[in-house]
């Protein structure tokens, strides 16, 4: 298969030496010439420090690779998804497939991310969620791994499968796209939560009912919104919610852990020094759950500490203090 990946970031790297892998003939493309030149020369990506680029793997910053390909995958900072797919129009041919990577809501629209690329590709091509626990630096490193390939068709899900998996990459199907982008995205979110109470000096009870509540409140806004409830505790869900909440990998917790510490909330985005889509994510959760009516009381915390700079002793205060619930009496809807 000829393959295209745009966006060489540590998982458009990782996810394209999977590819180089499985034998299929793979393009990195980077935004940059000079990014270009640095993979080109030096065989690694700084972002995933020691893992060397076989000489199969080739690289451009001409989106005109995509042309012929049998599939593009889309690996690129989620702000960047719709000027992307935006200049992929014309150049995409129908029915290529089209793998979405990339872990947001997109803000001002509250559209999930394959949406943007159905929307401005004006659906002329299938596009399959690939998500799921899964730190590039791990994938790099040929660490065991198990994600999910969603789509709206069967048959779409299972292409990817066939063309990412291997002994050491595990590939699952699923129908559910909407419930897997809702996971992706949020689960962020409560990573960024995680983080700010481990900067407090919480301990693992904080942690491990902050990431059962999380996921009871991605649950119900995803169902809400059309997503199954199976999906929310699989791989998409459960799965990516442990791996982000609890490793030192996830830039999401690294920042969380910075603003728990009484780092400015601006200060901590530049010390990470790359993208924390949970700070993104955090409004565009807040959009959908007031459309929905859906309440999310831990993202509606975190929007608080990241927008409208409350302190994060407070709203962990406020959270604990909230009125007397029972676990059971909460529905999916």
């Amino acid at each position: 298969m000829k393959v295209a990946v745009i966006g060489s970031g540590g998982w458009g790297t990782a996810l394209a030496l999977i590819l180089v892998e499985n034998g299929h003939e793979v393009t990195l493309w980077s935004h940059t010439p000079a990014k270009t030149e640095i993979l080109r020369t030096k065989k690694e990506n700084p972002m995933l420090k020691e893992v060397i680029l076989p000489d199969a793997m080739q690289f451009t910053s001409e989106l005109s690779v995509v042309k012929d390909c049998d599939a593009v995958v889309m690996a690129t900072p989620s702000y960047a998804v719709r000027e992307t797919a935006q200049k992929l129009r014309g150049l995409v041919q129908p029915g290529t497939i089209l793998i979405s990577t990339s872990k947001g809501i997109e803000r001002g629209t509250s559209l999930r991310l394959s949406q943007v690329i159905e929307q401005e590709l004006e659906h002329i091509c299938p596009v399959v969620v690939l998500s799921g626990p899964s730190h590039a630096e791990e994938v790099g490193r040929h660490i065991p791994t198990g994600v999910v390939a969603a789509a709206d068709q069967l048959k779409d899900a299972e292409f990817v499968q066939d063309i990412f998996m291997n002994p050491r990459f595990r590939v699952y199907t699923s129908n559910d796209r909407i419930g897997t982008e809702i996971c992706a995205a949020l689960k962020n979110v409560i990573a960024l939560s995680a983080g700010c109470c481990d900067g407090l000096g919480c301990g693992d009870n904080t942690k491990a009912l902050l990431m059962t509540r999380g996921l009871a409140e991605i649950a119900r806004l995803g169902v809400a919104l059309g997503g199954k409830k199976e999906t929310f505790t699989g791989l998409a869900g459960m799965g990516d919610l442990i791996v982000t909440c609890t490793s030192m990998h996830s830039r999401n917790r690294r920042y969380g852990i910075l603003v728990g510490q009484g780092v400015p909330v601006r200060q901590a985005l530049d010390e990470i020094g790359a993208v924390v889509e949970g700070y993104y994510a955090a409004s565009s959760a807040m959009a959908l759950a007031e459309k929905t009516g859906i309440e999310m009381p831990i993202t509606e915390a975190a929007y608080e500490v990241l927008y409208q700079k409350r302190k994060v002793k407070t709203v962990v205060a406020d959270l604990m203090g909230r009125a007397k619930k029972s676990e059971m009496e909460e529905s999916w809807s």
